[in-house]
């Protein structure tokens, strides 16, 4: 039998051993620190561990169902290698908080993803442990499609798959019909070619008016520390190319389009909260026309025109992105860019490379936003583009935007847009063009035309909790449209004068589907038209759109 000090001793050593299990599971059940605490002690990233969501998530009540495993088998989920390959960081690098929701901002960016975020899961005092959570949604699109707009139809048939076997790859195959043409076209496109963030695409049209080939070959700035870009555009083009008066068709004509391009890019990277971009590169447009045999041409036939030119741009960014929710779309996280964004672009087309003409060919535009107070945001943007030839410009076009937003209550916001245009010598395949298609919602799609335009549309949203067969996120809109055109368009017609339109919609955001964020379905009703025309009393439009 041992000796009472010896059974002393053990029993200190079994209290200081319990003692210290009970201090390491203290410290495991410790809070993990604030992401500017992790900065401050130098963390770095330790594992980084991918979980991803089926579309269904059998676990809660409501998604239990047969149907909903069903849907789950048949959907093959993201690899895990395609999410990782899009992360701004990997383990033992310096964890910064930028990094991080950057990251987060760019998974949401991928249609086959409804929602991406990334949470600190561990710390042992050097490494914090991070895990990547997304969430799929529904990429296989077997079937019909409509859409009404303007009164006008559209219809198609398609097989489309957005992320073919969890590659995040696109394969697309469709019949459309609509008010301009008849088509069959295939699509392939591959966001993570080669490396995690270039892109190729290529796709071809076959329609009854002709055909349109495009190939592309880009890795763009994708995050804002990024030093390097380049890419390839390639598109050739022949369709017929309709003009309009007061909705209705009044001729076209034949269009040979050819539009060639070569660019690269470097910057500094991120700098403080500003990101600087310099883009340099080549292009070379054509456009052919030809007079219908069969159709009018509605007005002059467009002379022909040839540039080539090379060309310096140049973006400014600011890191000044918010994440919110009910701002365009409905229950998903949105990043928006509400701070300052700066682009522009310079060339010079000169008959020694090619082209038709001597011509200084320019583009512009500023993007800025700030929060008036809490609840309210407003987003302005101008943009301004055209060629000087021989001291006049031509193909000018200078238009502009400011969107405000005004959450009444946690399930309703108003929202108000005003929007203009003004054309200079505008080429003559184009029309500047406003109605059922761009906003003037009570009125045939491009019922007016002229040479500048103005828009105004104030709209009340709510936003409702049904959640119906846990597919779709239910809103509602009332709205109020107005707008006109000045001027006399290349056909001749003149203005209609101010036009004004009132309606209700129904709103459902997909939350399963990768194609298309919001259903609209609207009734508008016109309060307006012009002397000696016949509109409907009611329009009804039924659009996709990526916004509310």
């Amino acid at each position: 039998m041992p000796s009472r000090p010896d059974t002393w001793w053990r029993l200190a050593a079994l209290l200081l051993l319990l003692a210290g299990r009970g201090s390491l599971a203290a410290d495991e059940a410790a809070p993990i620190p604030s992401s500017q605490e992790l900065e401050a002690r130098g963390a770095v990233v330790g594992d980084i561990r991918i979980v991803i969501g089926d579309v269904f998530d059998t676990s809660i009540e409501g998604e239990d169902g047969w149907l909903y495993r069903a849907a789950n088998r048949l959907h093959i989920n993201t690899r895990e290698s395609v999410i990782r390959g899009q992360l701004l960081f990997k383990p033992g690098d310096p964890y910064r908080d930028r990094l991080v929701r950057e990251t987060e901002r760019l998974l949401r960016t991928n249609d086959y993803l409804y929602e991406a975020t990334i949470v600190p899961v561990a710390f042992d005092g050097r490494s914090v442990d991070l895990e990547v959570r997304t969430r799929d949604v529904w990429t296989l699109n077997p079937g019909f499609s409509f859409s009404r707009k303007g009164g006008e139809n559209t219809f198609g048939a398609q097989i489309e798959e957005d992320n073919l076997l969890g590659t995040g790859r696109s394969l697309d195959f469709e019949w459309s019909s609509d008010v301009d043409r008849e088509s069959l076209a295939v699509s392939y496109v591959d966001p993570h070619f080669l490396s995690s963030f270039t892109r190729f695409g290529v796709s071809y049209e076959d329609a009854d008016d002709g055909s349109t080939k495009l190939l592309q070959l880009e890795r763009p700035f994708y995050a804002l520390d990024v030093r390097r870009a380049g890419g390839i555009y390639l598109l050739d083009s022949e369709r017929n190319d309709p003009r309009y008066v007061l909705g209705e068709e009044v001729g076209q004509f034949a269009h040979r389009e050819e539009y060639y391009e070569l660019y690269g890019g470097f910057s500094r990277g991120l700098q403080g909260v500003w990101a600087r971009r310099w883009t340099y590169g080549f292009t070379y447009e054509l456009d052919r026309f030809e007079l219908d045999p069969l159709e009018p041409p509605g007005g002059p036939l467009p002379p022909d025109r040839e540039l080539a030119y090379p060309w310096v741009g140049f973006d400014l960014v600011k890191d000044s992105f918010e994440e919110r929710v009910n701002q365009d779309q409905i229950r998903r996280t949105e990043d928006v860019l509400v701070g300052l964004r700066v682009s522009a672009r310079l060339g010079y087309s000169t008959e020694a490379l090619g082209a038709d003409r001597a011509a200084i060919v320019a583009s512009a535009s500023v993007q800025d936003g700030m929060d008036l107070r809490p609840g309210q945001t407003v987003i302005g943007l101008v943009s301004a583009s055209g060629r000087l030839e021989d001291g006049q410009l031509v193909n000018g076009l200078l238009s502009a935007e400011g969107r405000f937003y005004w959450e009444t209550s946690k399930y309703s916001k108003f929202f108000a847009s005003v929007s203009g245009a003004a054309a200079e010598q505008l080429d003559q395949e184009y029309q500047l063009t406003l109605g059922g298609d761009n906003g003037l919602r009570g009125y045939p799609l491009r019922y007016q035309a002229g040479t500048a335009r103005a828009l105004l549309t104030l709209e009340q949203r709510y936003y409702t909790k049904w959640y119906p067969f846990r597919l779709f996120h239910v809103g509602a809109a009332a709205f109020f449209d107005m707008g006109r055109t000045w001027g006399t368009d290349v056909t001749g017609a003149e203005s209609a004068g101010l036009l004004k339109d009132v309606g209700v919609g129904l709103r459902l955001g997909s939350s399963r589907s990768s194609f298309g964020n919001v259903i609209h379905i609207d009734l508008a009703f016109p309060l307006d038209s012009a002397p000696g025309d016949d509109i409907d009393s009611v329009q009804l439009l039924v659009t996709t759109k990526r916004s509310f």
